[in-house]
């Protein structure tokens, strides 16, 4: 399921679908970054994984974040700087929520 949620919203084989959730959220994580979408954020993060079919693989589940996968690593990294919490609209709360079929905590 998670694989499809990340489809549909978006990020595929063969890239960003226009107009889809996947294109606002890069847009926004581009104004926000000055132009460009930083590796390693929520849309490289998605476009990665939709192009890959490794939503699930990479610990990204619709019962949470796997203990010891990929999604582990980068909360754990995340709440690390952001002083122990993990920031809404982040990578990690932005893929999941997508990967569960939400829309990524954004507006």
């Amino acid at each position: 399921m998670s694989d499809r949620n990340v489809h549909n919203a978006g990020f595929t084989p063969s890239g960003i679908t226009g107009g889809s959730l996947a294109s606002s959220l890069m847009s926004q994580e581009a104004r926000a970054s000055g132009g460009g979408v930083p590796s390693g954020g929520p849309t490289s993060t998605l476009q990665e994984m939709g192009a890959r079919g490794t939503t699930h693989s990479s610990g990204y589940t619709s019962s949470g974040i796997s203990g010891g996968s990929r999604a582990s690593d980068t909360m754990s990294k995340e709440a690390t700087a952001h002083g122990g919490g993990v920031p809404r609209g982040g990578t990690t709360s932005t893929v999941q929520s997508i990967a569960m079929g939400g829309k990524g905590g954004r507006r």
